[in-house]
């Protein structure tokens, strides 16, 4: 009897024994849990939701990094594709005015005889040694002056005065409406010892126009012309030091 009883009271001591190490490792477990609930609505001191570490949460600093980055992407290619299209434009623009200028000038008919009002004056002092032409588009539309002036001072001499060939413009010479031209025509060297000839009117004729214009020299007594020493200059929109000095 002794020994069952002794044997009973074992039994009930480590039965004892195991509840009481259950419950404390139950408290154990429960005080080191962590509270989700409580980490979730915890607010940070600048008002942004914050994890158990105090930590902004990864959620949150995701979700708005991902939304600047697509507005930063979304504002880049929108520009990008904005500025290739006006480059693109622009290139095109340009392109197609150089090549249709080009098309303007080739396309623009050559000044005719009944374009133009041809006068002569005299340029400088005297011993008036050199003339200026100007050729006026009196037409409505636009002509192209092209060459130099063909020029015949004296009955006598049937050949054109010669043209200075530095005197020839990079450009062709287009003449709207109502613009001028002028091509400066050397008459002499001014000496007393040449063979001047008087002249009060001579005879020009426009580069693929056959058609003779009469042009009035200027002053009352004409002009005082040596055919061996007379020159021709090109048509150009202006009189230009060095390339018309001859």
């Amino acid at each position: 009897m002794n020994t069952l009883h002794r044997t009973a009271l074992l039994a009930a001591a480590g039965t004892a024994l195991v509840l009481s190490l259950t419950a404390c490792q139950g408290d154990g477990d429960a005080n080191s849990a962590p509270t989700y609930g409580s980490s979730a609505t915890a607010q940070s001191p600048s008002g942004k939701a914050t994890d158990a570490s105090g930590t902004t949460g990864p959620a949150n600093s995701a979700g708005s990094g991902s939304s600047a980055g697509s507005g930063s992407s979304s504002g880049s290619t929108g520009s990008n594709a904005g500025g290739g299209s006006t480059k693109a434009s622009g290139s095109s623009g340009s392109s197609g005015s150089a090549s249709s200028g080009e098309q303007a000038s080739a396309s623009t008919p050559v000044c005719a005889a009944g374009d133009v009002r041809i006068t002569a004056a005299t340029q400088d002092g005297p011993p008036y040694t050199h003339i200026v032409l100007t050729a006026k588009n009196t037409s409505r539309h636009s002509c192209r002056l092209t060459g130099f002036p063909h020029i015949q001072f004296l009955e006598s001499h049937k050949q054109d005065v010669p043209a200075v060939a530095k005197s020839k413009p990079e450009a062709p010479v287009v003449l709207a409406a109502g613009d001028p031209a002028y091509a400066l025509v050397k008459l002499s060297d001014g000496g007393r010892e040449e063979n001047n000839e008087p002249v009060t009117a001579f005879s020009v004729m426009l580069a693929g126009d056959p058609t003779v214009i009469a042009v009035t020299a200027p002053g009352s007594e004409g002009i005082a012309v040596d055919p061996a020493k007379a020159l021709t200059g090109y048509w150009t929109p202006e009189l230009r030091n060095g390339a018309d000095d001859f």
